[in-house]
């Protein structure tokens, strides 16, 4: 269903554990959960604090781009005293597999989290192939 295929993703998460943003400098990538639900591929992903407004979703040859904006909530000109929570863009990409629906994904935030909702492409779903008996190529060879 989903491919990860980020090999430097571990180190990334490690770097910032060390020092705070990833070894690049930039904020970190939002964390996310992934799985499947019945005919459904569900992701959340952790944006607390984002403006909704500021999120971008868009799908081309099945990889997802998901990127949002944190701002600082401080006014321009103030002085900071502490700043712990990262700020700026925020990008996560995720390869979805040829078994999903990007024509039908839908995408919720509320309290923080985005949700995206990927249906199950109707040619990747089960389904019961009909077996003729014996009787039935009798009655075509005749």
């Amino acid at each position: 269903m989903l491919m990860r295929t980020d090999p430097f993703r571990e180190f990334d998460r490690l770097a910032q554990q060390v020092f705070g943003a990833t070894s690049n400098g930039r904020p970190s990538a939002m964390p996310m959960d992934a799985y499947r639900s019945g005919d459904d591929f569900i992701v959340h992903f952790d944006l607390p604090g984002i403006d909704p407004e500021t999120i971008e979703l868009d799908v081309e040859r099945n990889v997802l781009n998901v990127r949002a904006e944190r701002r600082s909530p401080a006014p321009e000109g103030a002085e900071t005293v502490v700043a712990e929570r990262p700020t700026g863009t925020f990008t996560r990409q995720l390869f979805l597999g040829d078994t999903l629906d990007t024509e039908r994904i839908d995408a919720s935030y509320e309290s923080g989290v985005l949700t995206l909702r990927i249906p199950v492409a109707e040619q990747a779903k089960p389904r019961r192939i009909q077996i003729t008996g014996g009787d039935s190529r009798r009655q075509i060879g005749n």
